[in-house]
């Protein structure tokens, strides 16, 4: 599975002006990085042997098709699951840390939406992400890009989780990633032991957020979770 075109994802650093080595230093100069191209390999989606397949399922359990609303539902049903998989291609802009900024950037409140990869049911809730720059601060929309990238594939919250701390990590290296999801799955909710309104949390500490207590403290405290 393709999460990124590699191709792009590389420094190019930009020449400063020439400095004499006996005259003064020049203009501090920082290298630019391209934008990396993140793009989810589907592998081909197949909408109208999706919509056969609706159909024989939904027939199999015993729901008549022939009727007036239920006759478009398959190929509703095959385009619904398309757009649940299939997140938006997204460029991972990064900037220099010109200030040297070293506290917590976190955005709260992600929406998260993914499926089950168990029963195939909705998976709603939301996600805090967090990180401690270094040399590259990210654009803020990206933390949610980074997010929807993961979560829109069958999924365990799990593995959603620690997919983001990790890539945020691979790809910002950053002193420290925190990612906190809370989440109501479908699937204990509406089946099984119907646990309405029960919601799971999961995290992911990396880097400071891991081995120094203060600053997992503050992130812990500022998501809404204790120490």
């Amino acid at each position: 599975m393709n999460l990124a075109a590699p191709a792009t994802d590389h420094a190019t650093p930009h020449a400063g002006p020439p400095t004499s080595p006996a005259g003064p230093p020049g203009p501090r100069t920082t290298a630019s990085v391209s934008p990396l191209r993140v793009v989810h390999d589907t592998g081909g989606v197949d909408l109208a042997e999706a919509e056969r397949a609706a159909a024989r399922f939904l027939r199999a359990l015993g729901v008549d098709l022939d009727g007036e609303s239920l006759g478009d539902t398959p190929g509703r049903m095959a385009r619904a699951y398309a757009e649940l998989f299939s997140p938006r291609p997204f460029d991972l802009t990064t900037f220099p840390n010109d200030e040297g900024y070293d506290e917590l950037v976190l955005a709260r409140g992600i929406p998260v939406r993914s499926v089950c990869e168990h029963h195939m049911l909705p998976v709603v809730g939301t996600a805090h992400v967090g990180y401690l720059p270094g040399d590259r601060i990210l654009g803020l929309s990206k933390l949610a890009r980074v997010v929807e990238h993961f979560a829109c594939r069958p999924q365990v919250q799990e593995r959603l989780t620690k997919q983001v701390a990790d890539w945020l990590d691979t790809h910002l290296a950053p002193k420290g990633v925190g990612v906190v999801i809370e989440a109501e799955h479908s699937c204990m909710t509406l089946r099984g032991v119907r646990a309405t309104g029960s919601t799971t949390l999961t995290s992911t500490l990396l880097g400071s957020f891991r081995h120094d207590a203060r600053s997992r403290a503050e992130f812990l405290s500022l998501t809404g979770l204790s120490s």
